[in-house]
């Protein structure tokens, strides 16, 4: 109904200005012929019609853009629902295969990203032991086993999962402004690696780390939480830096620790044990709350203390 009422306007306008362009040659130009001025004022008049046209069909192209737009919302919807509910499929490779096109979706719809990585920390949240782990917690890489082909075969559906983690956060060059959450609150992680990441909060409270955790260069807005957590391999942080605060209260660190060039503000929690073999030191922003002892601790930029400086 409204188009047609368009339409019928449009005519109307385009007839008026004929008739009116046409009045005013003649009015103007009482020498020219009708027939010039009756010929130009058509001109006036179809180009009314014209304007109308072009108009409509920039309408219908961005009502179709926004039918599409929906369309492909609901396909990733859909999509995203099927993944989510083959998660739970007994195979090892369908799982694979969830994970991938959970990935693929949260590259292709960024709407999704954050959303996705909840899925894949909840993933990697599930109860989860293998063999090898404690053979050798260290390096769970040195030991072979035959004992649990369903530990083995789950063991390298959550090592994909973790490498999707690590390849959906932003780093180097991308320039992906938003700050993306991890949560693994009391999930077993294996060789663990978010080398040169951006992130914004990190939750990993009661979290066991088996193997190398690689956490070079990573770069955390938001704390980084590791209360309770469970460094059983070596730990790499060198040139990391923690904006919004690190905890490591009551965590425990069973390997070497690497904290050359590591930074933090915001806050430290160290009411725990510190490392045993370390490589440097933290360099705490001033300002920074520091919780727990620090004289243990291989930390730089304190203001001295009343009982260090009388050491």
């Amino acid at each position: 109904m409204r188009g047609r009422v368009l339409l019928a306007a449009s005519v109307l306008a385009a007839i008026l200005v004929t008739a009116s362009t046409t009045v005013v040659l003649l009015l103007v130009e009482p020498t020219a012929s009708k027939a010039e001025a009756i010929k130009t004022g058509g001109l006036a008049g179809g180009a009314v019609v014209a304007l109308y046209a072009l108009w409509l069909n920039d309408r219908r192209r961005r009502t179709e853009e926004a039918r599409h737009e929906l369309e492909s919302d609901k396909v990733a919807d859909e999509r995203f629902a099927r993944s989510v509910e083959l998660l739970g499929n007994e195979a090892d490779q369908v799982r694979v295969g969830a994970l991938h096109a959970l990935a693929w979706l949260a590259d292709s719809s960024p709407r999704y990203k954050q959303t996705v990585l909840d899925v894949l920390c909840a993933y990697l949240r599930r109860p989860f032991s293998h063999p090898s782990y404690t053979q050798r917690a260290d390096d769970p890489d040195q030991t072979t086993t035959d004992e649990a082909p369903e530990a083995d075969r789950e063991r390298q559906v959550r090592l994909t999962a973790q490498r999707l983690i690590t390849d959906l956060l932003p780093w180097g060059t991308n320039h992906d402004p938003r700050a993306y959450h991890l949560d693994l609150t009391g999930a077993s992680l294996e060789h663990f690696r978010l080398e040169g990441r951006r992130i914004g909060r990190l939750t990993a409270r009661r979290t066991r780390f088996y193997g190398i955790t690689r956490l070079g260069s990573l770069q955390a807005s938001k704390p980084a939480l590791f209360s309770g957590a469970a460094f059983l391999g070596r730990v790499d942080m060198r040139d990391a830096r923690f904006e919004g605060g690190i905890s490591f209260q009551h965590a425990t660190f069973c390997g070497e620790v690497a904290f050359s060039g590591a930074s933090v503000g915001t806050f430290i929690d160290v009411e725990t044990t510190s490392p045993e073999l370390h490589i440097g030191a933290i360099a705490v922003a001033e300002g920074s709350r520091v919780d727990g002892d620090p004289a243990t601790w291989p930390l730089v930029g304190l203001p001295p203390s009343p009982a260090r400086a009388g050491a």
